[in-house]
């Protein structure tokens, strides 16, 4: 008997931590869009990477030294993707900060069908097939948009769809800090 003991208590450690977790979740007290990431603070992964619209065209991060940027982890196949569009869109044309597209795991051919029809809020779009990049800069998942200061250092991520209330709450307010007050 005593021998079951130990794993029985700790099967009901590990339900009591996920009850928890569950539970912090459910409240708004823990929101899984604003897991840490490891990158804040830290030079941003370099990449140069080809074009979604020219395949003989790069795109590096050393072309956005000197200027703070985003960058949107994106793809065809991602619902999330979709929803926040419009928004991306609306950050675009307020010309704060360029946006640079990383298309994750996506078909060439779809992701320029997709800028067309629905619009293209990027500077440049940077094609990523196999995922390479996307593995250097944490993505597990998409939409997944980054804050990169004009020094090179992830200043933010945020995990899931854009929304305005996040760009104006979250990311504006870094850029005005990291900028000396004018974003």
């Amino acid at each position: 008997m005593w021998r079951y003991l130990g794993p029985l208590i700790g099967v009901l450690a590990l339900g009591a931590i996920f009850a928890v977790t569950l539970a912090r979740i459910g409240t708004g007290e823990l929101d899984v869009r604003e897991i840490p990431s490891p990158l804040i603070g830290k030079p941003a992964p370099q990449f140069e990477l080809p074009s979604v619209q020219d395949e003989n065209e790069r795109i590096s991060t050393a072309a956005l030294a000197g200027r703070p940027w985003v960058l949107n982890v994106w793809g065809t196949w991602c619902p999330g993707c979709r929803q926040e569009h419009d928004t991306l869109l609306r950050i675009s044309s307020d010309s704060v900060v360029p946006i640079i597209g990383l298309n994750w795991k996506d078909e060439r051919s779809l992701a320029m069908q997709w800028l067309t029809q629905l619009g293209n809020p990027y500077t440049k779009v940077a094609f990523d097939p196999e995922g390479d990049v996307a593995i250097d800069w944490g993505v597990y998942g998409s939409p997944e948009t980054f804050l990169v200061s004009a020094e090179g250092i992830v200043i933010a991520k945020h995990i899931g769809p854009m929304t305005e209330q996040i760009w104006r709450e979250k990311f504006l307010p870094l850029l005005a800090e990291k900028s000396g007050g004018g974003a």
